[in-house]
């Protein structure tokens, strides 16, 4: 999943937050600094490793199918941990995890930077994807419970802003330190910006821990782990193999029975589970949880590939790969404003059903991709359609988490919404395997193959919208 999108699946995180006491908290632009570069580290690292992709191919794996893994064994931790990690906070002091997320992302930063084999990149990718369990969801929980009013507002917007631009300098700024420095290099970047971080919330974030909360869903947090872990190995496999043998085929039941006993676990924890079940009483919920798996994973494929196309098959410097993406971000974070008080005047239901039907559009247009010709013809098209139906999409699709589920939930719902985006991104990296591995005309052959997938699915996510949004009682009951 590229990390332009980030701030816009994650801004109801902070916005599902109950109201704090004051408007402002003392100190209030440093504590709004400390969520900003503690969440820069995930939105600057997700959008340039995409960039990164083919020099670390070269560097360290000749066969590049373990290059899925790069991106996989970030996200799959993630994923499977944002929850956990947010409750986790609630319990034991937000200011406290933050902190430790982030000293686990720096480090982890190091030994991908430092990393002498693919194995070694791979573990601290997903050291990195524990860290950003713990300090992504505990940022925002800061931001939402220290702002309350047009303060919290305000916040937020600059929040979503910030993380915006980061994420459309992040390829830029990745591409060039690449080609200048070499691809170590964007994960050093990592290091002064945690260092930051961390002070600025030792020295003015408070740390108080809510009270009554309930135990930590340990055992739902291992299971959801477990499940996507077995379910992302094995279609890595099988789509770097092209064929499922029979070890492909047990681990991918291992991770259906996983699935099934997290169901059993979290049925019988009742709301006190990490993912509550009553939640999926909301047919709102249950068709923007679809929507947002599809969606999310349709863009995050196509956007893994894109760069990967430009610089292996047409010859472009990782700089001027990073600089064709910029389009995706600026016209989102233009765009999304206008799009959200759109969605204010005709319902959440009709831009959910038709932006997911514009990023199809793009997609199609990015089958001219796979032939060399000219950026302004051929790229950019495509990501601007991508850009305008995906800016349709995010602001009214924060607004709907929020109204589908009870106002107990709110935290929780918004908490799934984005770690079912970056699940989407998770699936379609592991599908990816065989593609990553291939050269010349068979990478552009698959890339074709790979466009059409993606507007099949972004079709189907405006389906989900159409079926099952708006069409009953909001709340889950």
């Amino acid at each position: 999943m590229s990390a332009p999108l980030h701030p816009s699946c994650d801004r109801s995180i902070a916005a599902a937050k109950p109201e704090a006491a004051t408007a402002s908290p003392p100190h209030a632009a440093w504590i709004l600094a400390t969520t900003i570069l503690a969440s820069s580290l995930a939105f600057i690292d997700g959008s340039v490793v995409n960039v990164g992709l083919p020099a670390i191919g070269r560097s360290l794996d000749d066969s590049r199918i373990e290059l899925a893994w790069v991106l996989n064994g970030y996200l799959l931790p993630l994923s499977a941990l944002l929850m956990i990690g947010g409750a986790a906070g609630d319990l034991y002091g937000r200011r406290r995890l933050l902190v430790i997320g982030t000293v686990l992302f720096a480090a982890a930063s190091l030994l991908c930077a430092l990393a002498p084999g693919m194995a070694w990149l791979v573990a601290g990718r997903v050291l990195q994807g524990i860290g950003a369990a713990l300090l992504m969801p505990n940022s925002l929980a800061i931001l939402g419970a220290s702002f309350s009013g047009e303060a919290r507002g305000r916040a937020i917007g600059i929040w979503a802003a910030v993380g915006a631009a980061a994420g459309a300098v992040g390829p830029l700024l990745g591409g060039w330190l690449i080609d200048v420095v070499g691809w170590r290099s964007i994960f050093l970047i990592n290091l002064p910006i945690a260092a930051a971080a961390i002070a600025l919330a030792l020295r003015y974030v408070p740390n108080e821990p809510e009270q009554g909360r309930a135990p930590l869903d340990l055992a739902g947090g291992l299971l959801a782990s477990a499940a996507l872990g077995a379910q992302t190995w094995a279609l890595t496999r099988w789509s770097a193999a092209q064929h499922a043998d029979a070890m492909t085929l047990a681990v991918l039941g291992a991770g259906l029975l996983a699935l099934g006993v997290f169901v059993l676990v979290e049925r019988r924890r009742g709301e006190q589970a990490m993912l509550p079940l009553s939640l999926f009483r909301s047919a709102d919920f249950v068709g923007l949880s679809l929507l947002t798996l599809l969606l999310y994973g349709a863009l995050g494929g196509l956007l893994v590939l894109v760069p990967y196309l430009l610089i292996q098959a047409h010859g472009y410097s990782a700089t001027a790969a990073g600089a064709a993406l910029l389009p995706l971000p600026v016209v989102i974070a233009i765009s999304s404003s206008a799009m959200g008080k759109l969605a204010a005047r005709t319902g959440s239901r009709p831009p959910l059903v038709i932006g997911p039907l514009v990023v199809a559009a793009g997609c199609v247009l990015a089958l001219r991709i796979e032939h060399a010709g000219s950026y302004w013809l051929t790229v950019f098209p495509a990501l601007l359609v991508i850009s305008l139906g995906m800016a349709g999409a995010v602001a009214p699709l924060t607004t709907a988490v929020l109204a589908s589920a009870q106002a107990e939930h709110t935290g929780v719902a918004s908490g799934f919404n984005s770690a079912i985006a970056r699940t989407g991104g998770l699936i379609a990296t592991a599908l990816l395997g065989g593609v990553l591995a291939l050269q010349g005309a068979a990478l552009a052959a698959s890339f074709r193959w790979a466009a059409v997938v993606a507007a099949a699915v972004a079709v189907a996510a405006s389906a989900s919208a159409f079926v099952w949004v708006g069409r009953g009682p909001s709340k889950a009951a």
